[in-house]
Protein backbone atom coordinates (compact mmCIF):
# COMPACT_ATOMS: atom_id res chain seq x y z
CA UNK A 1 0.00 0.00 0.00
CA UNK A 2 1.24 3.68 -0.67
CA UNK A 3 1.72 5.72 2.31
CA UNK A 4 0.49 9.02 3.29
CA UNK A 5 3.15 10.74 6.48
CA UNK A 6 2.25 8.10 9.67
CA UNK A 7 -0.87 6.59 8.45
CA UNK A 8 -1.35 3.67 5.69
CA UNK A 9 -3.38 5.13 3.01
CA UNK A 10 -7.08 3.45 2.38
CA UNK A 11 -7.38 1.50 -0.75
CA UNK A 12 -10.99 2.04 -2.61
CA UNK A 13 -12.20 -1.12 -4.33
CA UNK A 14 -15.32 -2.03 -6.30
CA UNK A 15 -16.65 -3.49 -3.06
CA UNK A 16 -16.39 0.24 -0.96
CA UNK A 17 -19.14 2.35 -1.41
CA UNK A 18 -19.03 6.07 -2.58
CA UNK A 19 -19.25 7.34 1.18
CA UNK A 20 -16.42 5.09 2.41
CA UNK A 21 -14.31 6.95 -0.37
CA UNK A 22 -15.40 10.16 0.27
CA UNK A 23 -14.67 9.54 4.23
CA UNK A 24 -11.16 8.44 3.29
CA UNK A 25 -10.70 11.72 1.07
CA UNK A 26 -11.59 13.98 3.91
CA UNK A 27 -9.37 11.67 6.77
CA UNK A 28 -6.25 12.01 4.11
CA UNK A 29 -7.10 16.07 3.44
CA UNK A 30 -7.41 16.65 7.67
CA UNK A 31 -4.09 14.82 7.80
CA UNK A 32 -2.42 17.33 4.69
CA UNK A 33 -3.92 20.21 6.23
CA UNK A 34 -2.50 19.67 10.08
CA UNK A 35 0.89 18.94 9.11
CA UNK A 36 0.49 22.16 6.95
CA UNK A 37 -0.41 24.21 9.50
CA UNK A 38 2.32 22.54 11.73
CA UNK A 39 4.78 22.92 9.58
CA UNK A 40 3.91 26.79 9.18
CA UNK A 41 3.72 27.41 13.14
CA UNK A 42 7.27 25.53 12.88
CA UNK A 43 8.30 28.07 10.49
CA UNK A 44 6.85 31.07 12.41
CA UNK A 45 8.94 29.91 15.61
CA UNK A 46 11.36 29.66 14.30
CA UNK A 47 11.89 32.89 11.98
CA UNK A 48 11.20 34.46 15.31
CA UNK A 49 13.86 32.81 17.26
CA UNK A 50 16.12 34.17 14.47
CA UNK A 51 15.44 37.54 14.56
CA UNK A 52 15.27 37.43 18.46
CA UNK A 53 18.67 36.30 18.38
CA UNK A 54 19.73 39.23 16.14
CA UNK A 55 18.32 41.78 18.17
CA UNK A 56 20.10 40.33 21.17
CA UNK A 57 23.38 40.02 19.75
CA UNK A 58 23.04 43.42 18.55
CA UNK A 59 22.67 44.43 22.28
CA UNK A 60 25.74 43.00 23.35
CA UNK A 61 27.56 44.34 20.52
CA UNK A 62 27.08 47.49 21.99
CA UNK A 63 28.43 49.62 19.61
CA UNK A 64 25.34 51.84 18.98
CA UNK A 65 23.69 50.84 22.06
CA UNK A 66 24.58 54.19 23.60
CA UNK A 67 22.87 55.83 20.51
CA UNK A 68 19.23 53.72 20.18
CA UNK A 69 19.44 52.57 24.40
CA UNK A 70 16.07 51.74 25.82
CA UNK A 71 14.68 52.57 22.47
CA UNK A 72 15.74 50.45 20.47
CA UNK A 73 12.73 48.04 20.28
CA UNK A 74 10.44 51.23 19.56
CA UNK A 75 12.87 52.37 16.58
CA UNK A 76 13.10 48.86 14.95
CA UNK A 77 9.49 48.56 15.46
CA UNK A 78 9.07 51.92 13.26
CA UNK A 79 11.42 50.66 10.66
CA UNK A 80 10.22 46.88 10.30
CA UNK A 81 6.57 47.87 10.13
CA UNK A 82 7.45 50.43 7.01
CA UNK A 83 9.60 47.90 5.65
CA UNK A 84 7.41 44.51 5.96
CA UNK A 85 4.41 45.62 7.59
CA UNK A 86 2.36 44.33 10.24
CA UNK A 87 3.99 41.91 13.19
CA UNK A 88 6.61 43.75 14.73
CA UNK A 89 5.07 46.12 17.34
CA UNK A 90 7.42 46.80 20.28
CA UNK A 91 5.71 43.80 22.63
CA UNK A 92 5.97 41.49 19.48
CA UNK A 93 9.42 42.56 19.13
CA UNK A 94 9.91 41.67 23.14
CA UNK A 95 8.50 38.52 22.95
CA UNK A 96 11.18 37.47 20.05
CA UNK A 97 13.75 38.61 21.98
CA UNK A 98 13.05 36.40 24.97
CA UNK A 99 12.20 33.45 23.01
CA UNK A 100 16.13 33.53 22.44
CA UNK A 101 16.91 34.58 25.97
CA UNK A 102 14.98 31.38 27.52
CA UNK A 103 15.54 28.90 24.86
CA UNK A 104 18.97 29.73 23.06
CA UNK A 105 19.14 26.17 22.49
CA UNK A 106 16.26 25.84 20.33
CA UNK A 107 16.19 22.53 20.24
CA UNK A 108 14.72 21.96 23.87
CA UNK A 109 11.44 23.74 22.90
CA UNK A 110 9.24 21.85 21.40
CA UNK A 111 6.97 22.30 18.21
CA UNK A 112 4.14 21.46 18.78
CA UNK A 113 3.43 24.87 20.54
CA UNK A 114 1.87 27.59 18.83
CA UNK A 115 3.45 31.58 18.88
CA UNK A 116 0.43 32.20 21.04
CA UNK A 117 1.19 29.68 23.43
CA UNK A 118 4.75 30.68 23.91
CA UNK A 119 4.28 34.14 24.25
CA UNK A 120 1.82 32.79 27.45
CA UNK A 121 4.77 31.04 28.08
CA UNK A 122 7.31 33.70 27.82
CA UNK A 123 5.21 36.18 30.41
CA UNK A 124 6.21 33.65 33.10
CA UNK A 125 9.84 34.80 34.63
CA UNK A 126 10.95 31.86 36.99
CA UNK A 127 12.29 29.07 34.79
CA UNK A 128 11.24 26.12 37.43
CA UNK A 129 7.51 27.60 36.68
CA UNK A 130 7.81 27.66 33.01
CA UNK A 131 9.22 24.37 32.28
CA UNK A 132 6.10 23.13 34.18
CA UNK A 133 3.59 25.00 31.97
CA UNK A 134 5.18 23.81 28.94
CA UNK A 135 5.49 19.99 29.88
CA UNK A 136 1.93 20.18 31.05
CA UNK A 137 0.50 21.97 28.26
CA UNK A 138 2.11 19.49 25.92
CA UNK A 139 0.92 16.27 27.93
CA UNK A 140 -2.89 17.91 27.94
CA UNK A 141 -2.74 19.54 24.99
CA UNK A 142 -4.12 22.80 26.41
CA UNK A 143 -5.68 25.17 24.28
CA UNK A 144 -3.48 29.36 24.76
CA UNK A 145 -7.35 30.34 26.98
CA UNK A 146 -6.40 27.04 29.48
CA UNK A 147 -2.50 27.41 29.73
CA UNK A 148 -3.35 31.38 30.15
CA UNK A 149 -6.25 30.20 33.09
CA UNK A 150 -2.98 27.95 34.66
CA UNK A 151 -0.67 30.47 34.77
CA UNK A 152 -3.29 32.86 36.35
CA UNK A 153 -4.24 30.65 39.09
CA UNK A 154 -0.82 29.80 39.60
CA UNK A 155 -1.05 26.06 38.84
CA UNK A 156 2.42 25.23 39.78
CA UNK A 157 2.61 26.85 42.97
CA UNK A 158 -0.37 25.48 44.38
CA UNK A 159 1.01 21.54 43.33
CA UNK A 160 4.66 22.76 43.97
CA UNK A 161 3.67 23.41 47.72
CA UNK A 162 2.77 20.23 48.79
CA UNK A 163 6.24 18.43 47.46
CA UNK A 164 9.93 18.17 48.67
CA UNK A 165 12.83 19.93 46.72
CA UNK A 166 13.05 16.82 45.02
CA UNK A 167 9.10 16.69 43.79
CA UNK A 168 9.14 20.10 42.67
CA UNK A 169 12.65 20.11 40.82
CA UNK A 170 10.75 16.83 39.02
CA UNK A 171 7.51 18.46 38.51
CA UNK A 172 9.69 21.48 36.92
CA UNK A 173 11.24 18.62 34.37
CA UNK A 174 8.28 16.24 33.49
CA UNK A 175 4.87 17.97 34.52
CA UNK A 176 2.17 16.67 36.75
CA UNK A 177 1.88 12.97 36.30
CA UNK A 178 -0.74 11.42 38.03
CA UNK A 179 0.58 8.32 39.74
CA UNK A 180 -1.12 8.14 43.10
CA UNK A 181 -4.02 9.58 45.01
CA UNK A 182 -2.54 12.86 46.33
CA UNK A 183 -1.59 14.04 43.15
CA UNK A 184 -5.34 14.96 42.01
CA UNK A 185 -5.70 16.91 45.77
CA UNK A 186 -4.81 20.81 45.21
CA UNK A 187 -5.15 22.83 48.36
CA UNK A 188 -6.30 25.50 47.37
CA UNK A 189 -8.37 24.82 44.69
CA UNK A 190 -8.96 27.85 42.32
CA UNK A 191 -13.10 28.32 41.07
CA UNK A 192 -12.90 31.99 40.02
CA UNK A 193 -14.55 31.27 36.96
CA UNK A 194 -18.14 30.99 38.90
CA UNK A 195 -18.22 34.50 39.24
CA UNK A 196 -19.12 34.54 42.89
CA UNK A 197 -18.73 38.03 44.22
CA UNK A 198 -16.57 37.77 46.99
CA UNK A 199 -19.31 39.10 50.12
CA UNK A 200 -21.88 37.34 48.74
CA UNK A 201 -23.85 35.08 50.72
CA UNK A 202 -24.14 32.11 49.27
CA UNK A 203 -25.27 28.44 49.68
CA UNK A 204 -24.24 25.10 49.17
CA UNK A 205 -26.71 24.34 46.73
CA UNK A 206 -25.99 27.58 44.65
CA UNK A 207 -21.97 26.68 44.71
CA UNK A 208 -22.77 23.64 43.44
CA UNK A 209 -25.23 24.94 40.70
CA UNK A 210 -22.78 27.05 39.59
CA UNK A 211 -19.80 24.58 39.23
CA UNK A 212 -22.45 22.70 37.49
CA UNK A 213 -23.18 25.41 34.97
CA UNK A 214 -19.62 25.94 34.87
CA UNK A 215 -18.68 22.12 35.15
CA UNK A 216 -15.94 22.29 31.58
CA UNK A 217 -14.01 24.93 33.63
CA UNK A 218 -14.38 22.56 37.01
CA UNK A 219 -12.84 19.40 35.20
CA UNK A 220 -10.20 21.16 33.73
CA UNK A 221 -9.33 22.65 37.66
CA UNK A 222 -9.77 18.83 38.62
CA UNK A 223 -6.88 18.00 36.03
CA UNK A 224 -6.45 15.17 33.98
CA UNK A 225 -8.33 12.21 33.22
CA UNK A 226 -12.12 13.48 35.08
CA UNK A 227 -15.30 11.99 33.93
CA UNK A 228 -18.60 13.48 35.76
CA UNK A 229 -21.09 10.77 36.76
CA UNK A 230 -23.83 12.82 38.74
CA UNK A 231 -24.85 14.99 41.16
CA UNK A 232 -26.55 14.39 44.48
CA UNK A 233 -25.76 11.25 44.53
CA UNK A 234 -27.73 9.09 46.52
CA UNK A 235 -27.12 6.65 49.30
CA UNK A 236 -29.63 4.64 51.07
CA UNK A 237 -28.92 3.16 54.38
CA UNK A 238 -31.27 1.70 56.85
CA UNK A 239 -33.75 3.43 55.00
CA UNK A 240 -32.25 6.95 55.33
CA UNK A 241 -31.31 8.69 52.17
CA UNK A 242 -27.72 10.24 52.06
CA UNK A 243 -26.64 12.81 49.37
CA UNK A 244 -22.96 12.94 47.52
CA UNK A 245 -22.72 16.74 46.02
CA UNK A 246 -20.23 15.52 42.90
CA UNK A 247 -19.23 12.16 41.87
CA UNK A 248 -16.39 11.56 39.18
CA UNK A 249 -14.55 8.88 37.91
CA UNK A 250 -11.12 9.25 37.59
CA UNK A 251 -9.50 6.72 34.64
CA UNK A 252 -6.24 7.23 35.24
CA UNK A 253 -6.49 6.06 38.98
CA UNK A 254 -9.79 3.65 38.16
CA UNK A 255 -11.73 4.73 40.85
CA UNK A 256 -14.43 7.27 42.13
CA UNK A 257 -14.30 10.67 43.36
CA UNK A 258 -16.32 11.78 45.56
CA UNK A 259 -16.56 15.38 46.67
CA UNK A 260 -18.80 17.30 49.39
CA UNK A 261 -18.82 21.02 48.71
CA UNK A 262 -18.85 22.74 52.46
CA UNK A 263 -19.61 26.57 53.30
CA UNK A 264 -18.20 27.74 56.16
CA UNK A 265 -15.53 25.47 58.58
CA UNK A 266 -15.06 21.58 57.53
CA UNK A 267 -16.08 20.01 60.91
CA UNK A 268 -15.29 16.26 62.12
CA UNK A 269 -18.81 15.22 61.39
CA UNK A 270 -18.15 16.45 57.35
CA UNK A 271 -15.29 14.47 57.40
CA UNK A 272 -16.67 11.15 58.93
CA UNK A 273 -20.05 11.48 57.14
CA UNK A 274 -17.01 11.11 53.77
CA UNK A 275 -15.82 8.28 55.53
CA UNK A 276 -19.00 6.74 55.45
CA UNK A 277 -19.34 7.42 51.58
CA UNK A 278 -15.95 5.99 50.83
CA UNK A 279 -17.03 2.67 52.51
CA UNK A 280 -20.25 2.26 51.13
CA UNK A 281 -18.81 3.25 47.43
CA UNK A 282 -15.87 0.42 48.05
CA UNK A 283 -18.75 -2.23 48.39
CA UNK A 284 -21.52 -1.20 45.98
CA UNK A 285 -20.46 1.02 43.53
CA UNK A 286 -16.81 0.13 42.53
CA UNK A 287 -16.31 -3.04 40.19
CA UNK A 288 -13.77 -5.41 41.14
CA UNK A 289 -10.76 -4.17 38.75
CA UNK A 290 -11.33 -0.52 40.85
CA UNK A 291 -8.98 1.24 43.09
CA UNK A 292 -10.66 2.24 46.48
CA UNK A 293 -12.44 5.53 45.71
CA UNK A 294 -11.32 9.25 46.68
CA UNK A 295 -13.44 11.79 48.82
CA UNK A 296 -12.67 15.28 48.74
CA UNK A 297 -14.16 17.87 51.23
CA UNK A 298 -14.05 20.84 49.69
CA UNK A 299 -14.61 24.40 51.98
CA UNK A 300 -13.85 28.17 52.03
CA UNK A 301 -12.76 27.27 55.71
CA UNK A 302 -10.32 24.63 57.54
CA UNK A 303 -9.14 24.46 60.90
CA UNK A 304 -5.62 22.30 60.53
CA UNK A 305 -6.10 20.91 64.10
CA UNK A 306 -9.36 19.75 64.02
CA UNK A 307 -8.87 17.91 60.28
CA UNK A 308 -5.32 16.07 61.89
CA UNK A 309 -7.14 14.55 64.48
CA UNK A 310 -10.49 13.58 62.63
CA UNK A 311 -8.24 12.69 59.57
CA UNK A 312 -6.55 10.51 62.11
CA UNK A 313 -7.03 6.63 62.03
CA UNK A 314 -9.15 6.78 58.56
CA UNK A 315 -8.07 3.85 56.20
CA UNK A 316 -9.70 5.60 53.03
CA UNK A 317 -8.64 8.22 50.75
CA UNK A 318 -10.42 10.89 52.82
CA UNK A 319 -8.48 14.76 51.82
CA UNK A 320 -9.72 18.14 53.01
CA UNK A 321 -8.44 21.34 50.88
CA UNK A 322 -10.25 25.05 50.69
CA UNK A 323 -11.32 26.70 47.25
CA UNK A 324 -11.01 30.37 46.53
CA UNK A 325 -13.29 32.17 44.61
CA UNK A 326 -10.49 34.87 43.72
CA UNK A 327 -7.25 34.16 42.01
CA UNK A 328 -4.06 33.13 44.57
CA UNK A 329 -1.62 35.94 45.09
CA UNK A 330 1.41 34.44 43.06
CA UNK A 331 3.75 36.72 45.03
CA UNK A 332 2.71 35.00 48.68
CA UNK A 333 2.91 31.81 46.93
CA UNK A 334 6.25 32.20 45.42
CA UNK A 335 7.78 33.67 48.62
CA UNK A 336 6.34 30.01 50.41
CA UNK A 337 7.95 27.92 47.62
CA UNK A 338 11.22 30.22 47.87
CA UNK A 339 11.53 29.49 51.47
CA UNK A 340 10.62 25.45 50.99
CA UNK A 341 13.27 25.32 48.61
CA UNK A 342 15.74 27.21 50.84
CA UNK A 343 14.74 24.80 53.53
CA UNK A 344 15.33 21.87 51.76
Amino acid sequence: MAEFGSKKEKVVSKNNNYSFLINNIGEILEEGRKKAIQSVNNILVQTYWEIGKQIVLYEQEGKERATYGENLLSNLSKDLKLRYGKGFGISNLQYMRLLFIKYQNHQTRSGNLSWSHLIELLSVEEDLARSFYEKQCLHDKWSVRELKRQINSALFHRIALSKDKKGVLELSTKGQIVEKNNDIVKDPFVLEFLNIPQNYKYSEKELEQKIIDNLQLFLLELGKGFAFIGRQYRITLDNNHFYVDLVFYNRILKCFILIDLKIGKISHQDIGQMNMYLNYFKKEESNKDDNPPIGIILGNEKEKVTVEYALGGITNNVFVSKYKLYMPDKKELQEKLNKLLNEE
